[in-house]
């Protein structure tokens, strides 16, 4: 049961919780906090904190069985579209209904199917996201390969380096510019968000692209990068996402669900970079954008609208 492996220059840096759980995703956190917390988890022969930063070489020795190393122990052998490729992240388009993150239900996951298409390149099969996006949400996400652009990346986003635009179709006919600052305080128990002054920091702009009767295209600058905040904060001005049944507008969805809408209609579209060195120069300056997914395009061109480039 227990298995010994040694630490890869990818993982060089990273908290030894953290590896731990990218190995090993099927693990729940207690499990792992636990084998740490006992000194069941074992390095150079040594207990060690969970926050303790790697070194490549070190020895880490677990009480679990060796992790999934064959692409053939895969459950879903799918691939995903890749918008841009470099040395140390891919910037991937998720399509709708498909996790981020590996689960205990080993269900479908962006992850997962980055190592598979490094395995079918013979690469090392290492795969870290550098940010989340909600299940049904589509669009843009980055996925780094090690460690370094790993915590180069997520430093750019705390620090607000990044730019993050969405494009919603909204309910409603929002003003021509809007914005939305309202702290979102997260309920862990029922994972849902709602405004509240205990709650963190958050600010989203958009920008009206197209409207119709009841329903409107929007472009949304989110500033703050909080869990559900583009779809909260929408709702929170009075135009919830259409096809979002836990913040939207229970009379649109219903008459939208008829044409075939089946989940909130929101789509990362454009990631832009300021100055950034290494391996993620080639990045620097960059606007990486995803086309949108077909049902909001259908939606669109069903409204004569045509989509922003």
């Amino acid at each position: 049961m227990a298995h010994k492996l040694t630490i890869s220059p990818s993982d060089e840096g990273r908290r030894l919780d953290k590896v731990i759980r990218s190995i090993w995703p099927g693990l729940p956190l207690s499990v792992v906090m636990k084998g740490i917390r006992t000194g069941a988890v074992r390095l150079d022969g040594k207990k060690a904190p969970f926050d303790l930063r790697l070194t490549a070489g070190q020895e880490l020795y677990v009480p679990w069985e060796s992790p999934r190393e064959s692409p053939g122990e895969y459950s879903y052998r799918r691939t995903l579209p890749v918008i841009w490729r470099g040395e140390g992240v891919w910037a991937v388009n998720k399509p709708a209904n498909l996790l981020v993150q590996p689960d205990r239900k080993k269900q479908d996951n962006v992850i997962d199917r980055v190592k598979f298409m490094q395995s079918l390149d013979g690469l090392e099969e290492r795969a870290y996201a550098v940010h989340r996006l909600d299940r049904n949400t589509t669009g843009i996400l980055l996925v780094a390969l090690s460690g370094a652009p790993l915590r180069v990346l997520q430093d750019a986003f705390r620090e607000r380096a990044v730019g993050k635009k969405y494009l919603a179709i909204v309910a409603g006919r929002p003003d021509a510019r809007g914005e939305i600052n309202a702290p979102l305080l997260k309920d862990p128990a029922s994972n849902t968000v709602r405004a509240d002054p205990r709650g963190r920091e958050a600010l989203t702009r958009y920008r009206l692209i197209a409207a119709g009767e009841d329903v409107a295209l929007v472009e949304i600058d989110l500033i703050t990068g909080r869990s559900h905040q583009a779809r909260v904060h929408m709702a929170c001005a009075g135009h919830p996402v259409l096809g979002d049944m836990r913040y939207g507008a229970e009379d649109a969805n219903s008459r939208w669900r008829k044409a075939g809408v089946r989940r909130p209609l929101l789509h990362s579209w454009k990631l832009s970079f300021g100055p950034l060195e290494g391996e993620l120069a080639a990045l620097s300056g960059v606007t990486l954008a995803a086309p949108p997914a077909e049902d909001m395009v259908s939606v669109a061109a069903a409204l004569g609208w045509g989509m922003p480039r």
